[in-house]
Parts: C-alpha cells; structure tokens; sequence
C-alpha cells in the first residue's frame, strides 16, 4: 500500500500547500479515537470512518483511503493509542525519549524521499511503499515527536490541564508551557479558580 506522509514540517495547518504535519495528524488522531462514541469503537466501519474523516482532513486522498479497510483501521487505532499511552500523555522527557527511540527502531524507520501515486517528492520513514498503515503511522509520528523533543530540548505537547477535559495538544515552542489545550478550557479554569477565591470566607 502507498500513503502520503510527511514534510519538513512536523506542527502547524495541513494542506497540500504547507506540507504534510505529521504531529498535528497523529494529535488529531489521538483525540478522534479519545472521542469516539462506544457505538463506533464496537463497530468496525464506524471506527474506520472516524479515521479516514481525520487522515482525508491532513490531505490523504480518496484514493489512498479507499485502501484503508476495516481490518486495517483497527490496526492503526491500535497504532495511535501506542502513540498516545507511550508518548502524548508521557510528561518524562526522558522516559518519551526511551519510548520514541523504542518505536522507531521497531519500525525500522530510515528517512527516504518518495513519489508514488502521482504526488510531489515528499519524505517516508515507514520501512517501504508497501507498509500498512499502522506501521506508517507510528513510524511517521514517532519521527515527528522525536524532532519536536529534539528542537525544543524536552516535551513540546501535553493533555489539557482542564477539569474534565482530556483533549491532546502540541506545545508552541519556546517559553512557557502550555498547559491548555484551547483558550475556552484556559478561560474556564482561570474564571472557575476566580470565584472559588471569591467564594471563600
């Protein structure tokens, strides 16, 4: 099978235009499987739409989603809650290390450009064109964790800090950490932390 996969991006919008985010994919997919209805992870089909409607929205094609069946859609669901229960939800800059170098040495990952299926020359780190998906997606997303962890000298995502909201998140580079996944959940915890001051005696 062929997949499109990443740029020299690994954050930011998704597009044909910018490149591939292979971060911003795999945080997407993290938090489409974190909120999937109990109907959809007990149906196969429904699964595998939730997946493809997230892998179509980061520019895979019709065409390369139409190769993405249900067997394979529980595989990559499987893929991206590794991803998440090793690394995303992992706040030891170390033990992510440990982890990330652990899935990409299991995927064989090796850098190489590709164009298949019509598409401009972009980079690959699965083991072929012939990878499944799951296999894609973790060696593609280890490989983009691991730039940021790299670039940024330590964790650069996190889960959001909002009471009730489990919601991923990649970090904004440079200064303070971010703690939220959104301003809503960072307004709602400053206004909550408000009035409990305002409310004690």
């Amino acid at each position: 099978m062929r997949y499109m996969s990443e740029s020299t991006s690994v954050h930011g919008g998704g597009g044909r235009a910018g490149g591939f985010r292979p971060g911003e994919r795999l945080v997407d997919l993290a938090n489409a499987v974190r909120d999937e209805p109990e109907a959809s992870r007990d149906e196969p089909e429904a699964s595998r739409d939730v997946l493809a409607a997230v892998l179509a929205r980061h520019g895979e094609t019709e065409r390369d989603l139409a190769r993405l069946t249900a067997r394979e859609a529980t595989a990559l669901r499987g893929a991206v809650a590794e991803l998440t229960d090793l690394v995303l939800t992992e706040t030891d800059t170390d033990r992510a290390a440990t982890a990330l170098n652990s899935l990409l040495e299991r995927c064989g990952a090796r850098p190489r450009l590709s164009r298949h299926d019509g598409h401009t020359w972009h980079l690959h780190v699965d083991r072929d064109d012939e990878a499944n998906w799951a296999e894609w997606l973790t060696a593609s997303g280890a490989l983009a964790l691991a730039r940021m962890l790299s670039e940024q000298g330590g964790i650069a995502w996190g889960e959001c800090a909002a009471s009730g909201c489990r919601r991923l998140f990649l970090g904004g580079g440079p200064g303070a950490p971010r703690r939220y996944c959104s301003r809503t959940c960072a307004t709602r915890t400053r206004v909550a932390a408000h009035r409990r001051r305002h409310a004690q005696p």
